[in-house]
């Protein structure tokens, strides 16, 4: 990857890079910050953790530096025994160390200055000096917002209360509440909102109450080589993979009802469930009315074997009520799998509609259609679909691609004041 017009001087906060090579948020920040350094940026991660092995890439990259903070937080502790506890604490314990990064942050400006601040993952992370304000751009990339998070809680309060205690409900209220509040302030102090989709730009644009001349749309990566060369192996009869969290807006309700409605329509196909619940949400219980004739719960995976997990799948679906991307639908089809998603999931906005499915949150019988509408084209032309999914794949969320229109956002932004304007995506292909 050749090096951009200018290389940047970036303060990295937020969330980091995970111990190893996987998926999830750890996996973006670990594509983000070497395919960026990779463009000759020069990259100093503040992360609020104590010291810890990485992966070996980050490692060996000259121009990242990372700079650890002090957070010893850890499992089965008295703080962190139950999911709640865990909750909490986990966030008491990031925010004590985060502002403990502040004097670190502003000690290496002064020492040399930094062109732009890239707050990832988290809105309201508290490693922002404040001398630095108006000295230096902000760049905040969320992942999510608690808004929607506190919308989909209270919309689902039924699903919520049959799976978890009230008492949990009514703390995750508050909780969230507070926390949303707090965002709507911090998110406005950034000059560059990064957002990983356009359905998520529009909710952090209605709900915050940010300037959409400031918003830039952006996917997350994601690493093909980690889905590249699999065994394809698709299970008799097809599998309809749900993957990801059992929780809270991931429209569990309504994979239940799909089982039911391709066992009624004496569909072959076969819904497959795997994931686990968050420390705050747990809709486990949902899935106990699933039908067992066609639909089994897996239960939580390791995340090396989700590529292999997918390579067993015919079809991959996301009923998420809200869903800023879906990390899920761009490792589907980089490992060539067809999606079936609503409206609410970021991810499958550009891609080939061959490939992917959009439906209305909540229609069962509209993803019930698309998943049988994709078994067939699989089964009708297996190669033909695995090779469109996986291009797909490899022109909206490849590292490089992504990371490029990071590149000129930042320049863009560091070079002088005016709007800021999405980098224009390939024109989708449309079916022949």
């Amino acid at each position: 990857m050749p090096e951009t017009r200018r290389s940047l001087r970036i303060a990295w906060i937020g969330a980091g890079p995970g111990l190893e090579e996987t998926g999830g948020v750890a996996g973006v920040a670990t594509e983000l910050l070497h395919g960026l350094a990779e463009l000759g940026h020069r990259i100093d991660c503040f992360l609020p953790r104590s010291v810890r092995t990485l992966p070996l890439r980050l490692e060996q990259a000259e121009n990242i530096t990372f700079i650890w903070g002090t957070s010893d937080w850890r499992w089965n502790r008295w703080y962190s025994r139950s999911p709640m506890t865990a909750f909490v604490s986990g966030l008491i314990s990031r925010s004590v160390a985060s502002l403990r990064l502040r004097r670190e942050i502003a000690g290496r400006h002064a020492s040399e200055p930094f062109d732009v601040i890239y707050q990832f993952s988290n809105i309201e992370t508290l490693a922002m000096p404040a001398a630095l304000r108006r000295r230096v751009p902000l760049v905040i990339h969320p992942e999510t917002h608690v808004a929607g998070e506190l919308r989909s809680l209270i919309a689902e309060r039924r699903l919520s209360l049959r799976c978890q205690p009230a008492y949990m409900f009514a703390a995750l209220v508050v909780i969230m509440s507070i926390r949303a509040a707090l965002q709507r302030v911090r998110i406005r102090r950034a000059r560059l909102l990064v957002c990983i989709s356009a359905v998520f730009r529009d909710h952090l644009v209605r709900d915050y109450g940010f300037p959409v001349d400031s918003t830039v749309v952006i996917p997350n990566p994601v690493s093909l080589e980690r889905f590249a060369g699999l065994d394809l192996q698709p299970r008799r009869p097809p599998t309809v993979l749900v993957l990801g969290r059992v929780s809270l807006r991931k429209g569990i309700e309504d994979v239940v009802a799909v089982a039911g409605e391709l066992l009624e329509r004496r569909s072959d196909a076969r819904v497959r469930v795997v994931g686990g619940p968050s420390l705050w949400s747990d809709y486990t219980k949902l899935l106990e009315d699933l039908p067992a004739e066609n639909a089994e719960y897996a239960g939580a995976l390791a995340a090396s074997e989700i590529p292999t997990e997918l390579a067993h799948s015919g079809v991959l679906l996301q009923a998420s009520r809200y869903e800023p991307f879906a990390l899920t639908v761009a490792e589907a089809l980089a490992a060539g799998v067809p999606v079936v998603g609503t409206s609410e999931v970021g991810a499958i906005a550009d891609v080939d509609r061959r490939v992917a499915a959009e439906v209305q949150p909540g229609d069962v019988e509209g993803m019930t259609a698309a998943v049988e509408r994709l078994l067939e084209e699989v089964r009708a032309q297996p190669e033909q679909m695995r090779e469109l999914a996986r291009a797909e794949a490899e022109r909206l969320f490849a590292p490089d691609v992504v990371c490029r229109k990071i590149s000129l956002a930042l320049e863009q932004l560091v070079e002088g004041p005016g709007p800021l304007h999405s980098p224009p995506l390939p024109e989708v292909r449309q079916p022949v």
